[in-house]
């Protein structure tokens, strides 16, 4: 049987053993974010934060970060070291789906409304990183993709994309 019992919804403290697992067990190498990385992320900008919960189980989430410059290769941001809630930017640093959930456009509903809540918020843009089999993707949803990335993050190859949500 399939439920439709699915809500969107902020991140709560609650959330960060599963968020982390999550991550654990989504990412290659050393690219998944520490617990305490998680924590950070979730205790400085909820509202970057969302998670997808099917039967009052996470079963996916995004996060991020705000900034008025973004530096796409610096890594401390991914601490929310220069994270400013009132920067115009916006660079997301996790979109992960539990392996059990992936397939179902999870993850695009989560960017979908990621994205709305941005624009709620005011942001001007919304800047991330993906591997090159995610470029489809993310240019579907709106995204325009800007350049290979110097960054070597968990020692893997990743392709900057935007997308402006409102003038600057």
């Amino acid at each position: 049987m399939i439920s439709n019992d699915c809500l969107i919804r902020l991140v709560a403290g609650a959330d960060l053993e599963r968020c982390y697992q999550i991550e654990s067990i989504s990412y290659e190498g050393d690219e998944a974010a520490t617990k305490e990385k998680i924590a950070t992320r979730i205790a400085t900008w909820p509202q970057g934060f969302i998670v997808y919960e099917i039967d009052g189980v996470v079963a996916g989430f995004i996060n991020g970060g705000a900034a008025f410059q973004v530096e796409m290769s610096d890594e401390a941001f991914k601490e929310l070291i220069g994270h400013d809630p009132d920067g115009p930017h916006v660079v997301i640093m996790s979109v992960v789906v539990h392996p059990d959930f992936q397939g179902r456009g999870i993850a695009r509903q989560l960017m979908k409304e990621f994205i709305a809540r941005m624009r709620a918020l005011r942001k001007s843009s919304i800047h991330l990183m993906c591997k090159e089999r995610h470029v489809a993707l993310y240019e579907n949803l709106g995204f325009t993709y800007l350049k290979a990335s110097e960054s070597g993050h968990g020692g893997m190859a990743w392709h900057e994309m935007a997308m402006q949500l409102q003038p600057q």
